[in-house]
Order: structure tokens, then sequence, then C-alpha cells
């Protein structure tokens, strides 16, 4: 009986477009978008600029598509934003799923923190610093006292400013869980009194 030959091994099916798009957040978090070009991106991802304007047409649209998976997960998180904070039962929650989003997305927040005022040309960056005022507004108005306004304002942008603070790569993902319980601990003691 003949025996059946080895079965072949499937070639790994890889999502340019995807890698792409995270090798353009890297580097532009860590070289800002104008210090980043398609063809560093392209030698970074082991492609010819030529397929990278196949997948984007330009640096631009590269940028936004690296960017719109997390201004699209903040546009969801906004809804009924004050309701989860000023409820006891949902504010631990909405504190975890808070510092989720900045680690999930931690290199977009560091591109729209850091470089949002010099790219407010770019019609993604307008989008999220858009949803970053109504996170904002939604608190002042909703929430009864300045103190409150304030300790939500210091938790929420605090929390941010220690993942843009960070080097893009510099937290390792050992490191993550351990930033992450950190600061679910000191964002949930400064908006307890809430």
């Amino acid at each position: 009986m003949p025996s059946t030959p080895p079965t072949p091994v499937q070639r790994v099916q890889i999502d340019a477009g995807a890698e792409l798009r995270l090798v353009a957040l890297e580097m532009f978090a860590e070289n800002g978008y104008s210090g980043t070009s398609l063809q560093q991106i392209a030698d970074a991802a082991g492609y010819s600029k030529s397929s990278v304007l196949y997948h984007f047409r330009s640096k631009e649209a590269l940028f936004e598509a690296a960017l719109t998976p997390a201004v699209a997960e903040l546009d969801l998180f906004l809804e009924s934003i004050v309701e989860k904070l000023t409820n006891d039962e949902h504010r631990s929650g909405f504190v975890e799923e808070f510092i989720d989003l900045l680690l999930e997305h931690r290199l977009a927040a560091h591109i729209i923190i850091n470089q949002g005022q010099t790219l407010s040309d770019i019609p993604i960056i307008d989008q999220a610093t858009g949803l970053i005022g109504r996170i904002g507004e939604s608190f002042m108005s909703g929430l009864p006292t300045t103190q409150q306004r304030i300790r939500l304002g210091i938790a929420l942008a605090g929390a941010a400013y220690v993942m843009v603070a960070l080097r893009p790569s510099a937290v390792e993902l050992d490191d993550l869980d351990e930033v992450r319980e950190a600061l679910i601990d000191v964002v949930t003691e400064l908006i307890t009194p809430l």
C-alpha cells in the first residue's frame, strides 16, 4: 500500500494592509508624521514602496487607515459616559474599559495627543480631537460640582498622559498588565467620590 504524501505546509496568508498599518502606526508614533516617509514604512515592513501605494493611495491615506480603529472605538466608548461615571455599579467597568482602550490604542493615543495640533488639517485627527472635546463637554455639563469635574479631568487626562509620556516602544508586553492594574487603581481612586 503506497504511503500518503505529506500534506504541504500551508503558507500563512498575511494581510499586507494590516501589517502596513501596524508598521506605519509604530513609525508615526516614534518618528512623527512628517518624520516618516512611505519608503521608510515600506522598508520597515519588508515591502516595496509601490506595494504600499497599491494598498494605500498616499501617506495620508495610510495614516488615516492606521488611526481609524482607535478613533472608531473612542466614538463608541463615549456613549453615555456620564451615566457610566455617576453610577456606582458602572464606574469600575468604565475605568477598566477606558484603560483598556488606552492600552490597546496607545500608539494612536500617542500620535493624536502629541501630534494632533500640528496635524489638524488631516480629517482623522480632526475627528479624534472632536471626540476628545466631546469627552470634556459631557462631563463638564453632566457632573454637578467643580470638584467632580476636576477629579474626572485629572484622572482621564492623567491616564492618557501616562500612555503618551512613555516612548511608544518602551513598555514591554509583560509590563502592560502591571501598568494596567496601576492605572485602574489610581483612576478609580481619583473618581470614586463622583
